[in-house]
């Protein structure tokens, strides 16, 4: 990324045309929000500014498949759709951009970059060019994050081994400690796993303190949130640093009509399964009948948990639709999918796509937070079976705040049973006052979703005038 950089500088002071870089870390749940704000940047910019996406070689290959037969140093690696140009960075981080945007004529003017990637921040400052952390969490997650690399990190450490004890952090809600982020309660040691990932969490919040001390200005964050979701969590950051909340951020074309459907391809990093056979399956299926099931992109189920997903399922008597993926370690869709009397086993699938139909009518999800945002959006009422992460907080969320989910009780080997899933499912798509009240409590947050993102909305507010920011800054101030 510098060598790219570095030949940007004799052309700068002579454009007037801005470029937002894109930039996230190569895992599926983090692609796809930032992909989807890369398009709607371009939307909302255009013709006043182009948007380049990147993420890492690797994946970018996986994005398009044709591209894996193009040596490191072909310029031609990189992609255009009539809507954003693809360019990965070098999997050895800031090695280099393949191409180089100067030599085009296109020079950026500002990098969006999500979390675990704070070394971009870094090469930014060094080429005097603006930069913006995209959280891709909850600003809940920011605010408990923020206060733990602020001080309070003592206040989690003394309880990080009783998962009931509650945590007080200044502007939040109390928190049982099983709901935080589990990277500060069990990942802040060296040796443990995912280390690096703390680390990483660490140094960004340390490149936010920095961009405040050396500019002197409060930084500005786009959360993949909507005001009216969060306001509590919203209002504790806008103490420290400008939160602005812009989503939920999700492909164009679910709130708007004027969208290439064409344009809206692209991202995936698994092959999907054929959309046709799974959408008329869903589409003879009635209305608000279907159970869809979906732990993310980087879960692997058990043989134990695998079947008793299936068990559970057939026992609960409803259609449903389950994704398990084909390198799953227990077992693939293939032999589920003949064990399988209702419901259709897929490898991969157009999630949106899914949730969005008519015929679904929860959730099986393990509260990653697109897929809570996903949900939320389509008015699709949950069954929370969180994992790791962020899942924990977003699960406490979408069930104590929002009212739109039923939260699981998994056993002491972190299994959903057949028996807590069919209890769960009962729960939200039984007869009774509760589950009524759970798909009216969805409805609503559906609308408020749809309402932040539509013209003039608050969502579409926010972003809007941080493009204009943008591309009414002045050359001369970049790259000084």
């Amino acid at each position: 990324m510098a060598a790219h950089l570095e030949q940007q500088q004799s052309s700068r002071q002579k454009q007037k045309h801005k470029h937002f870089l894109v930039a996230t870390f190569p895992f599926q749940g983090h692609i796809n929000p930032a992909l989807n704000l890369a398009k709607r940047l371009a939307l909302a910019a255009a013709p006043s500014a182009s948007v380049t996406f990147s993420t890492t070689t690797a994946a970018h290959r996986r994005m398009f498949p044709s591209a894996s037969s193009r040596s490191d140093d072909d310029d031609n690696i990189l992609h255009d759709d009539g809507l954003l140009t693809y360019a990965p960075f070098s999997d050895g981080h800031d090695h280099g951009w393949n191409g180089n945007f100067a030599a085009r004529g296109r020079p950026v003017s500002c990098i969006i970059y999500t979390i675990i990637l704070p070394w971009v921040a870094d090469v930014a400052r060094r080429h005097g060019i603006p930069s913006t952390l995209y959280w891709i969490q909850p600003a809940s997650v920011f605010a408990v994050y923020y206060h733990y690399f602020h001080g309070y990190d003592g206040v989690i450490s003394a309880h990080h081994r009783d998962p009931s004890s509650v945590v007080n952090l200044p502007g939040l809600p109390p928190h049982d400690m099983r709901d935080l982020p589990s990277f500060l309660v069990d990942s802040i040691e060296e040796t443990s796993a995912f280390y690096s990932v703390y680390r990483a969490l660490r140094d960004l919040f340390a490149v936010l303190d920095k961009e405040k001390e050396i500019g002197g200005a409060r930084p500005t964050v786009l959360v993949n949130t909507f005001e009216e979701l969060e306001p509590r969590e919203l209002a504790s950051i806008n103490e420290h640093l400008d939160a602005v909340p812009i989503g939920p951020v999700l492909k164009p074309s679910l709130f708007s009509d004027n969208v290439d459907v064409e344009a809206e391809a692209g991202g995936d990093l698994f092959e999907r399964d054929d959309e046709q056979r799974y959408v008329e399956w869903l589409d003879a299926r009635p209305e608000g009948s279907v159970v869809y099931v979906s732990f993310g992109s980087l879960s692997t189920a058990t043989k134990a948990q695998l079947e008793e997903l299936l068990q559970g399922l057939e026992g609960c008597g409803r259609p449903y639709i389950w994704v398990v993926r084909r390198d799953n370690r227990g077992e693939g869709p293939a032999g589920l999918q003949e064990r399988a009397e209702k419901g259709v086993v897929v490898g991969w699938c157009d999630q949106l796509k899914v949730l969005s139909h008519r015929a679904v009518g929860c959730f099986v999800t393990h509260c990653g937070w697109n897929s809570v945002l996903e949900s939320l959006a389509c008015g699709v009422p949950m069954v929370a079976a969180p994992r790791m992460s962020d899942q924990g907080m977003n699960a406490r969320l979408a069930a104590a705040a929002w009212g739109t989910a039923v939260r699981a009780r998994l056993s002491a080997e972190g299994v959903l049973e057949r028996d807590e899933l069919r209890r769960c499912l009962e729960t939200v798509l039984g007869e009774g006052d509760g589950a009524a009240e759970m798909r009216r409590r969805a409805e609503t947050w559906r609308e408020k979703a749809m309402q932040a993102l539509s013209k003039g909305g608050s969502s579409d507010r926010n972003l809007t005038a941080y493009v204009e920011s943008i591309i009414h800054l002045p050359n001369t101030l970049i790259n000084n």
